[in-house]
């Protein structure tokens, strides 16, 4: 039944609630006791025969709420809902997130549970903003079960879900889909990443083999299609316009292919990757000879050599293992493309201001790819570093990548070779006559 009686009429009033901070405010609000005891378990507790109340003028009854100076406007707000019929036909009663917040921790502690459940349906359903939901995070885990809906969208995800929602995104994320969905692509790429990173908290999800797989899957389809297109690339001459679009093309696959390293070197399954960026390598250095040489490519050639570091990387330390013929092909084909890129970009960066820059390169870029030469290098058969060694020697841009680190170490192994080995020879055949 509707209430036809209305909070503040004196006239029918018959109880005063007087709400007290430790700062002497003391605010008197005229009641109805049938109303209170019928909304708030705490006013029928203090309005029983059970608790003893004081007299006022005309004879009311007086129940005093002490509360903090901040909490005054929801005690007031509390109040007035009692007289209002929560039945869900009206949504505009809580005056926005932080309010509600406030009225729902008065009504759990004056046990009004129409309110409570009034409030949380409202909380539920509605956005909040970022500080608002740190309150929220805050506030409401204390307040107990009958709360814990507002929670829902913040519950931990069972790990099916997880899955599911990655398997989805690393399949758009490596996809080729149409310009106007390039942000959303970027977009997803960028929550893959910070799925799988582990930093304050741990990752997202674990990788089983069964994910693992279908990210090798969709990794490789992308390849394909780089493949496809590089084909496509060698096999027709193209016209300005055609140039231009196929060179977006091969860039966006470029930067595609540098982000995939990312999530494959933290799901430690880079060998796929690695194999076929070395199939496709002398095919991706021929592009830039028979398909785009006249062109201002400075920014793509730039991207090639950020995937190919990776690679090289991966190869150099150990990470992936790969035959020497392979290994020496990939230092033979990538070192002179870098050496020779190396000055067109370092030109190109100085006549540009830093501010108009269309990409940033990684300080570190050189330094590491320098180092990772030289550890393939010092890998390889003594007879393939020497050949190495002997066209950088008589290269005019030694300076870059410098091999020099190499050189000492292939002088000292070469000169000390045959001592070495014949210690190591004399030192099996004695052990082995004494065995004997």
């Amino acid at each position: 039944m509707e209430v036809q009686i209305k909070i503040g009429d004196r006239a029918t009033s018959d109880v005063v609630v007087r709400l007290r901070t430790q700062d002497g405010r003391d605010d008197w609000i005229y009641c109805h006791s049938q109303v209170l005891v019928e909304k708030s378990k705490y006013f029928a507790d203090r309005l029983s025969d059970n608790w003893p109340t004081c007299q006022i003028l005309d004879s009311r009854n007086c129940v005093e709420v002490y509360c903090q100076e901040s909490e005054v406007d929801h005690h007031v707000n509390v109040l007035r809902l009692f007289y209002v019929v929560l039945d869900g036909s009206v949504d505009d009663l809580w005056n926005g997130v932080k309010n509600a917040l406030g009225i729902l921790r008065v009504a759990v502690e004056l046990g009004c549970p129409q309110i409570v459940t009034a409030c949380v349906n409202y909380l539920e359903a509605v956005p909040w903003e970022e500080a608002e939901e740190e309150e929220i995070l805050r506030i409401i885990p204390g307040m107990g079960s009958q709360v814990e809906p507002i929670l829902a969208r913040l519950q931990p995800v069972n790990q099916s879900a997880i899955v599911g929602i990655f398997i989805s995104t690393i399949q758009f994320a490596t996809s080729s889909p149409p310009s106007p969905l390039h942000d959303l692509k970027s977009s997803a790429q960028e929550q893959l990443e910070y799925m799988v990173t582990e930093d304050d908290d741990s990752p997202l999800l674990t990788a089983d083999d069964d994910i693992k797989s279908e990210v090798k899957e969709c990794v490789r389809r992308l390849f394909s299609r780089f493949n496809n297109l590089i084909e496509a690339l060698l096999c027709e001459p193209l016209d300005a316009f055609h140039e231009a679009g196929s060179l977006k093309s091969f860039r966006s696959y470029l930067a595609d292919l540098l982000w995939v390293c990312q999530i494959l070197t933290k799901l430690e399954i880079m060998r796929n990757f690695v194999n076929s960026w070395v199939d496709l390598s002398d095919k991706i250095v021929n592009i830039f000879t028979q398909v785009f040489p006249m062109v201002e490519i400075v920014e793509t050639k730039l991207k090639v050599i950020e995937v190919a570091a990776k690679v090289l990387e991966t190869i150099g330390y150990g990470t992936v293992i790969l035959p020497t013929a392979k290994r020496l092909h990939m230092v033979k084909l990538w070192l002179p493309f870098v050496r020779s890129t190396k000055p067109l970009i370092d030109t190109w960066v100085a006549t540009k201001d830093e501010d108009s820059l269309e990409f940033r390169i990684d300080g570190e870029l050189w330094q590491s790819l320098e180092s990772t030469f030289v550890s393939i290098i010092l890998a390889l058969p003594s007879g393939d570093q020497a050949q190495i060694l002997t066209e950088w020697l008589g290269n005019e841009n030694m300076q870059y990548p410098d091999l020099t680190e190499a050189f000492e170490l292939w002088c000292y192994r070469s000169k000390v070779a045959k001592r070495r080995l014949a210690m190591i020879k004399s030192e099996g055949e004695q052990g082995m006559a004494n065995t004997t």
